[in-house]
């Protein structure tokens, strides 16, 4: 390197550290904004911990054998891998011992094998690992619920502490900060104050490239018009494509736990226009992105003003007494509930409906048991009194440390590491453009349905009537998902089962609660599953269950056909008591989650 080459790295680098020292000073001032949650949603009670370390402390006074068997186990591995090291340096050769740890995606860079530095750390990384996990199952005497917490926030623990996760013991990291000469440092400290600024001091990792996408111009782009709105949704009527159409109109309620765009990305993918290639008049309702004014909106605000609303508007449209509908996720859940009030109040609006991963039997709770337990319950209860709304960061991060490595860690890690911008996919931005929750609805869900499971035990108030999935009777068609982490298909089915109807189809697709749903049948890429009988338990069914190569769409299309009624002529959106409010995608839907 020559004085000049020298000369210039010197003055890069002071360049770096002014840059550094600016956003050290911005970074101070985002986290001045910050609102915290309620400290009850980000932890658990410590009585969980004080209660694993008591029985784990019973174990050892009842079975000392097993426990000191653990620590054996674990000196065992760990003295052998820092004996295995010390060979290798002893021989002469600057190289990692022998490596038979697993394939994992988190240490993908050749040094994890080749460093011995870095081969170190992992190994023993794993070794750690693998002794909590081993501590954790072992634990005999606790609640099964209880247990099952333990195990996710360990699992929590030993994800947040892996080596990938500090600059110091990445290699990627190290590499690509020396390629660039502290580049890639600045940018991601760049990135990562500005998503602190972005969201008034939360740490709300960016999955996506914001900058790529707009709605209504290149994602949620069908054809179609908001042809009524109130205070909870506006109601699109999409334009037609096909000559004829069926009769009897299809009315789609999307969750409002997210956005209802997942279901129009893009052209090839998009469900609804697919649905309107078929010959039907699809509504969609778009609903409101909740402020601290909607803290008193409750279920039945979403029944009467939502669900029923839609079904009169749709129906005064059309001309016709009657409409199909399909609920997606939280919105299954809750057209179950509209169709039971339905039934009660013999109103026959309904024709058929049509479920979308939608769970109404809580009574396992699967891998949300971490959060549905009091002392979360009563950290959310107490979150929802002082802001108004369960804001759509909380609701986010909960669903992300799901998947906590590919939704928080690797995205972390590209952005404020690495300095690389967030990739411009429109499912990650779809599914970072969250939606907030009323306050009185999210305790009235989290404490009835899913705490309570009042409708399947006892019965669930709405409207002043109290409905049992029982008394659900028109013609149903389930849809759940063979790998859905949210609603597990052999919990969907056991709901399934219990509701009134004589009539009812069960489908399992392929893949998990987005991909196994839109799987549009250009892709041929995800199969399903059927079976026309419906044995007692989910596992029985799956074992009768015949397989399918492509999507369920044209199965579900057949079904619904033959409850869709003649032929009419294309109905272009609105009417003259409805004129067209707005183009589709409508207004409601582009409005950002308060933080």
């Amino acid at each position: 390197m020559n004085e000049n080459d020298a000369g210039n790295n010197v003055a890069h680098l002071d360049e770096n550290i002014a840059k550094i020292e600016d956003l050290t000073k911005r970074l101070t001032q985002a986290l001045t904004r910050k609102q915290p949650p309620n400290p009850g949603i980000s932890t658990p009670d410590q009585e969980l911990f004080a209660h694993a370390a008591t029985a784990y402390w019973q174990e050892m006074l009842n079975n000392p054998s097993k426990i000191i068997e653990h620590q054996v186990e674990y000196w065992g591995k760990t003295l052998s891998h820092f004996a295995e090291a010390q060979r290798q340096l002893a021989s002469g050769k600057l190289a990692a011992p022998e490596d038979k740890t697993p394939a994992d995606p988190r240490f993908k860079n050749e040094m994890w094998k080749t460093n011995p530095y870095f081969n170190f750390i992992k190994q023993q990384y794993l070794i750690n690992s693998e002794a909590i996990k081993n501590a954790v199952e072992d634990i005999d005497d606790m609640d099964e619920k209880e247990k099952r917490r333990l195990r996710y926030f360990s699992q929590q623990i030993v994800d947040m502490m892996a080596p990938t996760n500090f600059f110091a013991t990445n290699p990627d990291a190290l590499q690509k900060a020396i390629e660039t000469e502290g580049e890639s440092v600045v940018k991601g400290l760049e990135n990562l104050v500005a998503d602190l600024e972005a969201n008034n001091g939360e740490l709300v990792v960016k999955l996506a490239d914001d900058s790529a996408f707009s709605i209504g111009e290149n994602i949620a782009t069908a054809p179609g018009k908001v042809v009524y709105r109130n205070k909870m949704m506006e109601l699109i009527q999409y334009s037609p494509s096909t000559e004829k159409v069926h009769d009897i109109p299809v009315v789609l309620f999307p969750p409002w736990i997210n956005k209802f765009y997942i279901l129009d990305l893009k052209e090839k993918n998009s469900f609804i226009r697919w649905v309107v290639d078929q010959g039907y008049t699809l509504f969609v309702v778009s609903w409101i992105n909740p402020d601290v004014s909607y803290s008193d909106v409750s279920m039945d605000d979403y029944v009467q003003d939502g669900f029923l609303r839609a079904i009169e508007e749709a129906k005064s449209i059309c001309g016709v007494k009657q409409v199909n509908t399909v609920g997606y996720c939280i919105a299954g859940t809750t057209l179950h509930l509209t169709l039971a009030l339905l039934q009660k109040r013999g109103d026959k609006s309904v024709k058929s409906a049509t479920f979308f991963t939608a769970l109404t039997d809580f009574s396992d709770q699967g891998e949300f048991t971490p959060f549905l337990q009091d002392d979360f319950v009563d950290g959310i209860e107490a979150e929802v009194k002082q802001q108004g709304i369960l804001r759509s960061f909380i609701m986010g991060r909960t669903m992300s440390f799901l998947r906590s490595n590919d939704l928080v860690y690797q995205p972390a890690i590209r952005n404020y590491m690495m300095g690389e911008t967030p990739p411009a996919f429109d499912l990650l931005y779809w599914n970072g453009d969250g939606s907030g929750l009323p306050g009185k609805m999210t305790v009235q869900y989290l404490r009835g349905l899913c705490q309570r499971n009042e409708f399947i035990e006892g019965g669930f108030e709405i409207l002043g009537e109290k409905l049992n999935i029982r008394d659900v009777s028109v013609p149903l068609c389930s849809i759940a998902t063979e790998t859905d982490h949210i609603a597990p298909w052999k919990d969907v089915y056991r709901g399934f089962l219990m509701t009134g109807s004589r009539s009812k189809t069960f489908i399992v697709g392929q893949s998990g609660h987005i991909a196994g749903i839109v799987n549009p049948p250009s892709k041929k890429k995800y199969g399903h599953y059927t079976n026309d009988d419906l044995p007692d338990t989910a596992d029985a069914w799956m074992e009768g269950a015949e397989f399918h190569e492509g999507s369920w769409w044209p199965r579900w299309e057949n079904w619904l056909r033959g409850r869709a009624g003649k032929m009419v002529e294309a109905r272009e959106p609105g009417d003259s008591q409805h004129p067209p409010l707005a183009d589709a995608p409508g207004t409601y839907v582009k409005a950002k989650a308060a933080i």
